[in-house]
């Protein structure tokens, strides 16, 4: 069986052409951001993969609890999941989607552990220091990690920073157990 990011790129390829061609990029964003919410949630995956309810009742279902408060092309679209049997892919689709929109705006993904909460400075010269690094805008995922003992954890896309103490603990332990 194919692996959900084979199946979901596609779809993603597809609605992120039509928004952009409709120049309607956040307005998808979003709509899709709030769909891929709650059709990833795990309760939510087993109704939605439930095989007595018909497609109708599917995507009915995931408009009531998002609201139903989206543009008609994204009902369309998500009516074409429910009959392609699809809909549970909504949150690769919507990863994906956010992806291929960032590279055309130039804007990267940083995802950043930091041991204690960082300052409003340090986190704006960290951002500065990525952007220079990378020349592309950052667009930065906080989260503060107190294992980390100390220093920071940068991830954007494949390229791992680890400035923590305890990855600087880890290389010296594997240093010193090769040695």
């Amino acid at each position: 069986m194919a692996e959900p990011t084979t199946i979901a790129r596609p779809y993603a390829e597809a609605v992120f052409k039509l928004a952009e061609q409709s120049q309607t990029l956040d307005q998808w964003s979003q709509d899709l951001a709030k769909m891929a919410a709650f059709a990833g949630h795990p309760e939510v995956i087993g109704v939605l993969s439930d095989p007595n309810l018909a497609d109708k009742q599917r995507v009915q279902l995931l408009f009531d609890v998002t609201g139903g408060e989206v543009s008609n092309e994204v009902r369309n679209f998500v009516q074409v999941l429910a009959e392609n049997g699809r809909l549970v892919l909504l949150p690769e689709i919507q990863k994906r989607f956010e992806e291929y929109k960032n590279d055309v705006r130039g804007v990267v993904d940083a995802y950043i552990d930091s041991a204690y909460p960082l300052e409003d400075s340090q986190l704006q010269t960290l951002i500065g220091d990525l952007e220079r690094r990378f020349r592309r805008r950052i667009n930065p995922h906080v989260n503060v990690d107190g294992s980390l003992i100390g220093g920071v954890k940068v991830v954007v896309g494949d390229t791992v920073i680890d400035g923590s103490i305890r990855g600087k603990l880890a290389g010296m332990s594997a240093a010193l157990l090769q040695a």
